[in-house]
């Protein structure tokens, strides 16, 4: 208490916050400012009830006057309640009739507050507050925290306007309300040891205390025994101590599962009884919340699961085992196969992977799911079936693991030859598809590329899973040749394909190849607008496809940094990082590397190593093989050290890894990096040009540049337009003036303001010195306007900042709803922000709506 706490009303017990405690307005204005009768905070232990309402309290106004009662969630009697209400108000009669007599007739206005009311069921209890809270004067404010919602006639209160109920979400900190509490210990890191405190407590209030006493030991990897001993303890005694001995283990049980509903229950606990068991838990607030915003699904909160997995649980095996038989009878064939990994009942888990398809790769853990029976079972586990060692080997590739798919592809000879030459016909295709995904991501485009032919050429419309892989790994290598004409041919097959099939996860798929192909072409407005629709489509399903929707969030944080946004480009990065870490996707490393990209682009190079250091560390740590990953983090590593004007460790790098590309045989760039080799070509030029070793570099850059005019290659073409500026401004070259106009006029067209700043990273002074040398003026430190708005644009905007709806917008300027969506989506990314009123504000900051 401080010394302007208004005195309350009775002496004795005074609500104390912890000398951690973070002020959170947006949870306190809300409830200061609400003329509601009734404030109702019904959360789970821990969330940080008590803070909340001792602050309020706090706040009280000086005429109000202040009534606290600490309940403790013990269970009493109708009387003791009313015996300690009536102390706390300073009441002579404690009687029913006196007490809510005297709560009608109060004149001046009072704020009662009740901390954590009863925490088990307690019919009389209930009953008589909800006359109370009927009764009670207009002048009294009741504040009541606690665990179980009470049985109260809440809907009336509701329609009356005389209760706020605040949210048991919004009680959790946010991450920038962590770093707020971590900045004293970790100021330098407070952001990044921030996320890991919300990863692994998701914000609950008590969880991200024990990580500050624990001196933010949960910002680090490992698991270290202090924590979980502290909050074993916490949940011994804030959960399982209120609990009998059957619901405590029905608790663990369902802790155990990814998911549960009633019925499930009812299968593992007893008809009727396992419901029941749900229902109280769930009245008793043991952290049961919904599954994934579902109606029927539950889960218990995830880290408290995180934590009990990972101790000894002798009898795990039984009931993991009557979850699997469960989850057969009702079909769910996915939920059904984990439950039979964590029985060990591999014969099982092998059996069941039957009902799977190529499609269920990308359903959240199903790849790491496979990888675990691979490990387990690996030898029998290929003698299966042909589909069985195609969904493994997929897997496998997936995760990068190519010595394993190596093995695992061979297997396929088992089962030759087939009963008919149809089915032999297409188990050889099926090989072939496999082996050229294969060679395709260890770099072998041409033999890949001829596995692919044969193999599309001899699949027939029953295997367009197969067919669709070998369009998707054509489009690619195209891409990779610069044939974006052939590559778009190839990719409209493909979407063709997974249209007529219904197949909206391949659509995704797909629909990556395309952006590429867009990016490639300088449309990344378009490629970005492209992924959003499909990413928006992709959310909506129950089965979430993390893994696609991770790799779908890494290319739009590409093209959000290629459009200058970097706020965005850097919440999309870590999601895509997170979804892929999740799932043991290879492409995770593309979640560090735009970070990197992000943290040089405000010369915050310490950061950018730290990223490219913990990519390297995964990959290995991984066994993934050096052709995946090397070559890329060569190219950031010397993006950074030209920058930092360090050339010759960028020209050892580059010559290192170009040799590898250009050696015998020849290698592809990994799929996702379509422009690596030109990049590290003329990035090794511009390192020669700073050590004095290159020979006719201008020559060189221009040789390369026909190469990418010929095929349309827009990004490319003025990534080399401004490096032939920056090298023929370093060696005194009269061209320098005409290259940068050349590749400036494509930056704007094309919306490439990445392009821009590594020219401004690595040579700053360079456009004011062109410019002075041309005009006789200088810069006047402006820089390069972002991506300019179009004319339709404008328009948009100017209505936006007038109020209208998006349909109101439509209506005026006679265009679709569709069409304004588009065009509001692509101001947001210009601008670099997220939502409409951002988007306004940073206009007429700009001075863009006059």
């Amino acid at each position: 208490m401080t010394a302007m706490t208004p005195c309350l009303d009775r002496s004795g017990f005074l609500p104390r916050l912890s000398s951690h405690h973070l002020s959170r307005a947006r949870l306190t204005e809300p409830l200061l400012t609400s003329t509601a009768r009734v404030k109702l905070l019904c959360a789970p232990a821990g969330s940080g009830k008590s803070a909340l309402l001792a602050e309020c309290l706090l706040r009280a106004p000086s005429q109000c006057r202040v009534h606290w009662l600490p309940l403790s969630g013990v269970v009493s009697s109708a009387a003791d309640f009313r015996h300690r209400l009536a102390q706390v108000l300073g009441l002579t009669s404690s009687g029913e009739t006196e007490l809510l007599s005297n709560l009608a007739r109060l004149q001046t206005p009072t704020w009662l507050f009740l901390d954590d009311y009863c925490r088990l069921p307690n019919p009389e209890l209930d009953s008589l507050l909800d006359r109370m809270l009927a009764i009670s004067s207009p002048m009294l404010t009741w504040w009541l925290g606690t665990r179980r919602r009470p049985q109260c006639n809440w809907p009336r209160l509701l329609l009356d306007d005389e209760l706020y109920e605040c949210e048991s979400a919004s009680l959790a900190f946010t991450s920038g309300e962590v770093e707020q509490l971590l900045r004293p210990w970790v100021p330098d890191q407070a952001n990044k040891v921030a996320s890991r405190v919300i990863q692994r407590t998701g914000g609950w209030c008590a969880g991200v205390r024990i990580a500050l006493l624990q001196k933010c030991d949960w910002s680090r990897q490992d698991n270290l025994q202090g924590r979980a001993d502290t909050l074993l303890d916490y949940l011994e005694h804030e959960l399982f101590s209120s609990l009998t001995p059957e619901l405590s283990e029905a608790w663990r049980v369902l802790a155990h599962l990814p998911r549960f509903n009633a019925r499930l229950c009812d299968h593992l606990f007893g008809a009727g009884e396992g419901a029941q068991y749900l229902r109280t838990l769930q009245a008793l607030g043991c952290f049961i919340e919904p599954w994934r915003d579902s109606t029927d699904w539950l889960q218990v909160f995830t880290p408290f699961t995180q934590l009990l997995r990972d101790e000894q649980w002798p009898a795990g095996r039984s009931w993991h085992r009557r979850a699997c038989q469960w989850f057969c009878a009702e079909q769910d064939w996915k939920s059904a196969f984990e439950q039979a990994l964590l029985a060990e009942e591999y014969e099982v888990a092998v059996s069941l992977l039957q009902h799977f398809s190529f499609e269920q790769l990308f359903e959240e853990q199903t790849v790491v799911l496979l990888l675990r029976l691979h490990e387990q079972q690996g030898e029998e586990l290929t003698l299966g079936s042909p589909q069985l060692v195609g969904l493994i080997t997929a897997a496998l590739l997936f995760a990068g693991r190519f010595e394993q798919a190596t093995t695992c592809i061979a297997r396929l000879a088992h089962f030759t030859p087939q009963p008919s030459a149809v089915l032999q016909r297409r188990l050889i295709a099926r090989w072939q598809s496999l082996q050229g995904w294969l060679l395709h991501l260890q770099g072998r485009m041409e033999p890949s590329r001829a596995h692919f032919l044969d193999a599309l050429s001899a699949l027939d419309p029953d295997c367009w899973t197969a067919r669709l892989m070998c369009l998707s790994g054509l489009t690619q290598q195209a891409l990779l040749r610069g044939e974006l004409d052939v590559a778009q041919a190839h990719n409209r097959e493909a979407l063709c394909l997974a249209r007529a099939q219904g197949s909206l996860v391949f659509e995704g798929l797909m629909e990556l190849d395309h952006a590429q192909l867009l990016e490639q072409r300088g449309a990344a407005l378009r490629a970005e607008s492209l992924l959003c629709d499909i990413n928006e489509l992709l959310s909506q399903r129950s089965d979430r496809p993390a893994p696609l929707l991770g790799r779908i969030a890494l290319r739009r944080g590409r093209l959000a940094m290629s459009l200058g946004a970097d706020e965005h480009a850097a919440e999309l990065f870590q999601t895509g990082l997170d979804d892929c870490l999740h799932n043991h996707d290879k492409r995770v490393l593309y979640g560090f590397l735009g970070l990197a990209q992000l943290a040089a682009n405000h010369r915050d190079y310490a950061a950018a190593f730290v990223h490219l250091r913990d990519a390297e560390r995964l990959m290995q740590q991984r066994q993934i093989p050096e052709t995946v990953y090397r070559g890329v983090l060569l190219q950031i590593s010397s993006h950074i050290w030209l920058q930092q004007g360090r050339p010759e460790l960028a020209c050892e790098a580059l010559s290192r890894v170009l040799r590898h590309y250009h050696g015998s045989p020849v290698r592809q760039a990994p799929p996702a990096t379509l422009e690596l080799i030109p990049v590290l070509e003329y990035l090794l030029i511009l390192a020669e040009v700073h050590l004095g070793l290159a020979q006719a570099p201008l020559a060189r850059l221009e040789a390369q540049l026909q190469w990418a005019r010929q095929r349309g290659m827009s990004r490319l073409q003025a990534q080399l337009h401004l490096v032939m500026a920056e090298v023929a401004w370093l060696t005194d070259d009269p061209s320098a003036q005409q290259s940068l106009q050349d590749g400036l006029a494509l930056v704007e067209r094309c919306n490439l303001q990445q392009v821009l700043c590594d020219l401004q990273l690595r040579q700053p002074e360079l456009l004011g010195a062109i410019r002075l040398a041309t005009t006789g003026t200088p810069l006047n430190g402006e820089t390069f306007p972002q991506s300019q708005l179009s004319l339709r644009e404008i328009e948009v905007l100017k209505l936006v900042a007038q109020g209208n709806s998006n349909q109101q917008i439509a209506d005026l300027l006679f265009i679709s709803l569709h069409t304004v969506k588009t065009h509001a989506r692509r101001i947001n990314v210009k601008l670099g922000v997220e939502r409409r009123t951002q988007a306004v504000a940073q206009a007429k900051l700009l001075g863009m709506l006059g």
